[in-house]
């Protein structure tokens, strides 16, 4: 008996021993590049809200990362920055990563924050109170955050259905915060494409008639014709392949974030959320909130069809797009959320 007792003693120590010699079950490996610049458009909005989470109750920097986040106007100036070099990883709309490949420049997208597009494309009522269809935007103006971003190509592709071309009205550039409001109320736009919270504040007001809303997942895939990836973080191919580790750190971040959301209540964002986000009012914020909710990502995960979805969008207002020939699975993967969803599981 003594003699068992010891075996299983010694056997036990020894189990300890090479258990301490192997990584813990999920933990994560050490980011190969910890200071981390994610450029985005627009970061008070709600369509980055789990990038805002993220960073407030601090999930990067329990992954070993140390993310500074750099806000521009729109999402094509976003991507503009990693172009450049002078932004690692863009927290932007998906679409952009096809456009991309067309260029030449691969892109991959690696963790969803939405699945819906959350645009509404909405007519000024003081410049426009006799609106009757989409054609009647001929030869107006329309407010979208930037030239080039989400906001501009869903407008786009809302007027190619009424037989519109980009070409037949004038976008102007806006923001994403109170100065697209004050563009609307003053008047200096017929229309404008954005997102909540100004969207919300500008509809309570009657400012606004909305033609089309992609707040709703449903409503989105009836305009689209398939489920619609939004906002995502995308970067280089070159940059997933050289810091895998580091894109999974943000991806684990992210997908916390996107759980979160799901359980929060408005109360709950309310104080996470900076106050200037809340525009000054913070019932609209909360009205904005739950509107939006539902396009929010659950999980992380880009549905399978989201690509060719994507691809049809761009390609009925982009020739050169409808031309080229595209690998609709190369611009996005799921690898790094699978683990981070495995990871959390299993904690």
């Amino acid at each position: 008996m003594i003699r068992t007792d010891r075996r299983r003693a010694l056997l036990a120590g020894s189990a300890l021993a090479t258990a301490a010699l192997l990584p813990q079950r999920g933990m994560a490996q050490a980011p190969e590049k910890k200071k981390v610049t994610i450029a985005v458009g627009g970061k008070n909005l709600l369509y980055y809200l789990p990038l805002t989470i993220a960073e407030q109750l601090k999930y990067f920097e329990s992954e070993g990362l140390d993310v500074e986040i750099v806000d521009f106007a729109g999402g094509a100036k976003a991507l503009q920055a990693v172009v450049g070099g002078s932004a690692d990883v863009v927290s932007g709309a998906f679409e952009h990563t096809l456009n991309m490949q067309a260029k030449g420049q691969p892109m991959r997208a690696f963790v969803l924050q939405g699945r819906a597009p959350q645009i509404v494309l909405a007519v000024n009522t003081r410049t426009m109170p006799h609106f009757k269809s989409v054609a009647d935007l001929k030869g107006k103006k329309i407010g979208v955050t930037a030239p080039g971003s989400s906001t501009n190509i869903m407008a786009n592709f809302v007027l190619a259905k009424a037989g519109l071309k980009p070409s037949d009205v004038s976008y102007i550039g806006i923001g994403a915060a109170s100065g697209a409001v004050a563009a609307v109320r003053a008047g200096q736009v017929d229309a404008i494409s954005n997102l909540d919270p100004v969207i919300t504040i500008l509809a309570r007001a009657g400012d606004i008639r909305i033609i089309s809303d992609t707040r709703d997942p449903a409503e989105a895939e009836r305009v689209f014709g398939g489920p619609m990836p939004a906002g995502c973080l995308y970067a280089p191919v070159a940059f997933l392949e050289r810091n895998p580790n580091t894109a999974q750190a943000l991806t684990t971040a992210i997908v916390r974030a996107n759980r979160w959301i799901q359980q929060a209540g408005p109360s709950d964002i309310i104080k996470v959320v900076p106050e200037s986000y809340l525009l000054g009012d913070r019932a609209v914020y909360l009205d904005a909130f739950l509107k939006a909710k539902a396009a929010l990502s659950p999980d992380g995960l880009f549905p399978e069809a989201g690509s060719a979805t994507a691809y049809r969008a761009l390609a009925s207002v982009d020739e050169a797009i409808a031309k080229a020939k595209l690998d609709l699975k190369a611009n996005y993967t799921n690898d790094f959320v699978k683990k981070a969803l495995a990871r959390l599981r299993s904690a």
